[in-house]
């Protein structure tokens, strides 16, 4: 069932299907709620399933302002009080999983699932830092030198070239948020998680890497991790009869 809410300013379109104990599914960025569509067909099975589409993805509006992490968890708990769930189980895929951590931090629920989650920093190279100060110093100049539109233009363009397709893909006011949130570190509210925590990732993710699950599992007091080999940053589409096996084990457990 297709329904939409609003909370302050946003209007947040989300479905509900099953029957059972509540759970809320994430999905990552540039992705909606019909991307987890096979994760909320297992979940169904065990659980009143609602599956959001954040805001600035899917039917959902966009933020009118540069959100952070912070803001997209505290859409959530609003969510949570207006619709009357309580102690859910959340599953959150890639960014999906920072709001989850955030959330479940300080926020009573009852299991948390990570998938192919993000919410740790990754660490950089001196290369990379060289390259990260070498661009912003040249779009400095280039604003002194060809004004602020002509630079803005030239600017934009060069982003198109080298930028993450996530990046490109999105609009003016996402690309601002991605860039806030893709380096907000989450490490240090892991060990306030006090739901049992299942981390389930891909062998082969490089956009959250398998090291990043080690780090979450080291952290969250009462997390495993169950990873699948050859799987990427889509597990859940990469292997899903595994998946879905792990999934209603934990759901049942």
């Amino acid at each position: 069932m297709e329904k939409e809410i609003r909370i302050n300013d946003i209007s947040l379109h989300y479905t509900v299907t099953g029957e059972g104990p509540d759970m809320i599914l994430m999905h990552g960025w540039g992705c909606q709620g019909s991307t987890v569509a096979s994760i909320e067909k297992v979940a169904a099975e065990h659980c009143r399933v609602f599956n959001i589409d954040f805001p600035g993805f899917g039917q959902s509006s966009e933020p009118h302002e540069v959100w952070g992490v912070e803001d997209y968890t505290s859409m959530l708990e609003q969510f949570v009080r207006q619709v009357g769930i309580t102690d859910p189980i959340l599953l959150g895929h890639s960014f999906g999983g920072r709001v989850g951590i955030l959330y479940a931090s300080r926020n009573k629920v009852s299991k948390l699932i990570l998938v192919d989650a993000a919410g740790v920093k990754p660490r950089r190279s001196i290369k990379y830092y060289y390259k990260v100060y070498s661009y912003k110093l040249g779009c400095r100049a280039m604003r002194l030198l060809l004004g602020a539109e002509k630079a803005q233009k030239r600017i934009d363009r060069l982003r198109a070239k080298r930028g993450s397709s996530d990046y490109n893909n999105a609009s003016t006011m996402m690309k601002r948020i991605l860039s806030k949130v893709v380096n907000e570190d989450l490490k240090n509210v892991m060990p306030l998680i006090k739901a049992p925590t299942l981390l389930i990732w891909g062998e082969n993710d490089t956009a959250t890497p398998i090291s990043d699950a080690k780090i979450m599992e080291k952290l969250i007091p009462e997390a495993g991790l169950v990873s699948f080999p050859g799987c990427g940053h889509y597990s859940f589409l990469d292997n899903p009869i595994q998946f879905a096996a792990v999934l209603r084990s934990f759901l049942k457990s």
